[in-house]
């Protein structure tokens, strides 16, 4: 699956495996692996984080309930795309277990295209482009306000 990341990243972007690797023998929660992706992200060691668990629902809860992390489920292009140039934001969490089969890998591969092309935040339509970035700036204000580090 990091192959198909590293493809679809710009070649300015440096990517870092923190965690998907065949001979693993520390297995971690994905509420252990969500602290640790609030510290990377927090601590400013990290932009950006491609995460995920079984269904990708689980790991998107445990993520978003730390502050200045807001981690979109993205089980398809059309939702990575939608993310990355709507939302513009700092996590996404893909569906490792569901639908995983025939086409599963292609399904992964044109994600990661649609997330990382660019620019971000970018998205709008011209009509709706104010009221849109207005939202999800009150939706960041508001991330700000309920969670305390």
């Amino acid at each position: 699956m990091e192959h198909y990341i590293k493809q679809a990243i710009s070649p300015d972007d440096e990517l870092i495996n923190f965690g998907i690797y065949q001979d693993r023998t520390t297995t971690l929660s994905y509420v252990q692996i969500s602290l640790a992706i609030a510290l990377l992200i927090n601590s400013r060691a990290l932009d950006f984080v491609v995460t995920g668990c079984s269904s990708g629902q689980g790991m998107m809860l445990a993520c978003n309930t730390f502050p200045n992390i807001h981690c979109g489920y993205i089980p398809t292009p059309q939702d990575a795309y939608l993310f990355s140039h709507i939302n513009d934001d700092n996590v996404v969490s893909f569906p490792l277990g569901l639908n995983w089969g025939w086409s599963g890998e292609i399904n992964f591969s044109e994600t990661m295209k649609a997330l990382f092309t660019k620019p971000w935040g970018k998205g709008y339509l011209t009509g709706e482009a104010k009221r849109k970035i207005k939202n999800t700036k009150e939706v960041k204000e508001l991330n700000q306000l309920t969670k305390k580090l």
